[in-house]
């Protein structure tokens, strides 16, 4: 059988496919949790941004650098840790990983300055970096490519209930003991999933050893990315998530705090309630988005560009309405429709995982997974410039979202039939080889 067509959900299940079951869970739970606190990590500046304006005396547009410089070492370093996954496993990445996110979380809990804290957060960015793609391959080795959608959008909630526990937990800790506490005891959780991935975490099951692959320096690595930029599905992975999952990332990792406090007046309270309802909104969403790709392969494309849809009409429709604030009901759908950004920007990774064989996941991976960090930097950026440019006028400043949608869409229609077609040709030839394999 093809290994490139094996991915392929509604192909026949490869020889010696990872059998998941009760093992699998504990151990890909256990590569969960460190994506999960590294997403706490990641988005505790989201609930923090106007108390670091405070703490650090700085404006819009520097605030901003701290989520742009963080977003930046993270896509930055998406191929080299797709690289690397590939070649050292997922319990040495985690390990690694688990360390600089704890190690930047610390720093930032102490940072005297505006230019320590900024060193901080790129070194939690580096280490977060490396946890995603590790928990995507280990679903790879440890279930049924069956269940890759599925498993896919289970740990895209697990990040966003992170970013509940950031909301939720962190929002009142800052509020209630202060900055450092709040940080220095948030990194706890870095230590503790440290631990856990040392007792419990393995790379594959047994007797399920990925065949050996020769590494050859600098030659292997242009090999693994060319190979991986070539296939369609790659790149048409990489701009839905480069379209789908920055509207909701902006929000949630920086801007919607202040949007909802200033633009909108409402309280810091009712603001958090509404960030809640982001995470909520994706953790419901996400589980229905796994269910449908699952079982109707089709789906994908309608439901990406259906969310890209939806989350345009809505923000219009909030930027532009006819009075001061926003009514309360349209700023709870605009939460909700957000909620869709994160399961739709999952869809990507099943357009590059069958395009390409086992031994490129990792490479695969972070080139989707480039897009829409890429993105968010981007527009963190210029929502920044455009607030200190406009006396923040919030309505012009993240109009600069519609420009970023527009070139995403473009891209996916671009591509969309080339993907499809080469999916096609390796689900037929994959049956057709299975059909003349002895039994």
């Amino acid at each position: 059988m093809s290994r490139a067509g094996a991915s392929l959900p509604g192909s026949p299940p490869p020889k010696g496919a990872p059998p998941g079951g009760r093992r699998a869970v504990v151990v890909w739970g256990t590569g969960v949790s460190v994506y999960f606190v590294a997403v706490i990590f990641r988005t505790s500046l989201g609930v923090a941004g106007l108390d670091a304006a405070d703490r650090f005396h700085v404006g819009a547009s520097a605030l901003s650098t701290f989520s742009i410089l963080q977003l930046l070492v993270y896509a930055g370093m998406q191929i080299p840790v797709g690289l690397l996954v590939d070649r050292l496993g997922t319990k040495k990445m985690l390990i690694i990983g688990a360390v600089l996110f704890t190690g930047g979380q610390l720093g930032f809990a102490f940072s005297p300055s505006y230019g320590t804290a900024l060193a901080s957060r790129a070194l939690l960015g580096c280490g977060d970096a490396m946890t995603f793609i590790s928990v995507l391959r280990l679903g790879t080795r440890w279930f049924p490519a069956r269940r890759g959608p599925l498993v896919a959008q289970l740990a895209g909630l697990a990040g966003m209930a992170g970013n509940l526990v950031s909301t939720l937990v962190l929002a009142r800790l800052l509020h209630g003991v202060g900055w450092t506490p709040a940080f220095a005891g948030s990194a706890l959780a870095g230590a503790v999933v440290l631990v856990l991935v040392f007792l419990f975490l393995k790379d594959h099951p047994e007797g399920h050893e990925p065949e050996p692959f020769p590494h050859h320096g600098a030659a292997y690595v242009r090999k693994q990315i060319a190979a991986s930029w070539r296939e369609p599905g790659t790149r048409l992975g990489l701009w839905v998530h480069f379209t789908t999952q920055f509207p909701a990332m902006v929000f949630l990792l920086l801007w919607g705090l202040p949007f909802l406090v200033q633009a909108q007046g409402l309280s810091r309270a009712t603001a958090g309630e509404l960030l809640t309802l982001v995470v909520l909104s994706n953790m419901v969403i996400g589980l229905v988005y796994g269910q449908i790709v699952a079982r109707h392969h089709a789906a994908r494309l309608p439901l990406a560009l259906g969310t890209v849809a939806a989350t345009t009409v809505v923000w219009a429709a909030t930027l532009v309405y006819p009075a001061d604030h926003a009514p309360m009901w349209l700023l709870v759908v605009l939460c909700v429709v957000l909620g869709a950004c994160g399961p739709a920007s999952m869809i990507g990774f099943d357009f590059a995982r069958p395009a390409n064989p086992p031994e490129r996941q990792g490479t695969a991976s972070g080139i989707t997974n480039m897009g829409g960090f890429v993105a968010s930097m981007t527009t963190l950026f210029l929502v920044g410039v455009l607030l200190d440019a406009t006396g923040d006028n919030y309505a012009v400043a993240f109009s600069c979202v519609f420009v970023l949608q527009a070139l995403g869409v473009s891209q996916i229609l671009r591509l969309r039939g080339r993907a499809v077609r080469r999916e096609r040709e390796r689900l037929v030839a994959s049956r057709v080889e299975t059909v003349h394999v002895p039994a």
